[in-house]
C-alpha cells in the first residue's frame, strides 16, 4: 500500500498561525509515524544535517467550513485507519498542556474549530478526501 501525508490549514488565518499550525502537526507527525523522518546526514565537507521527512507533505488550503466537514467525514469507519493530527482553537488558545486538557475536555466535538488538519494513510483513502484541494500559497 502507498502512504500518502498531508496537512490541510485554514487559510483565512494570520500567516504567524498558519505557521504555527503547521509546525504543530508537523512535530505530531514526527512523533507518531517512526518512518517519516531519515537519518542525519553529511554534506559534501563533512557536516552533519539532523534528518529531514522522507516524503513530500503538501499543504493543502481549506477554510474553517471545508476542514470542518473534513474531519467531520474522517469519524467514519472506512477511514478509521489513518493517522488523523488536529489542532483547534482550544489548543492554539492555551498555554500550557494541563491547560488544554482540561479546556478540550469541555468542547463537544461539534463546539471546536479545527485550524489544521495533518492525515497519513493510504494514499487512495487521502487522495479521496483532499484531492480536488489546491496547494495553500
Amino acid at each position: 500500500m502507498e502512504m500518502k501525508c498531508v496537512m490541510v490549514i485554514d487559510a483565512d488565518l494570520p500567516a504567524g498561525l498558519i505557521a504555527n499550525t503547521a509546525a504543530v502537526l508537523a512535530l505530531t507527525l514526527g512523533k507518531e509515524i517512526e518512518e517519516i523522518i531519515g537519518p542525519t546526514v553529511k554534506d559534501g565537507s563533512g557536516h552533519p544535517h539532523a534528518g529531514i521527512t522522507t516524503i513530500p507533505i503538501p499543504i493543502l488550503k481549506g477554510n474553517s467550513q471545508k476542514i470542518k466537514e473534513l474531519r467531520n467525514k474522517l469519524y467514519a469507519e472506512e477511514f478509521s485507519d489513518l493517522l488523523v493530527v488536529d489542532f483547534t482553537n482550544a489548543a492554539q488558545t492555551t498555554k500550557s498542556y494541563e491547560e488544554y486538557i482540561e479546556k478540550i475536555s469541555t468542547f463537544s466535538a461539534n463546539d471546536l474549530k479545527c485550524l489544521g488538519l495533518a492525515l497519513y494513510g493510504d494514499k487512495k483513502k487521502v487522495n479521496k478526501l483532499t484531492g480536488s484541494m489546491g496547494l495553500l500559497r
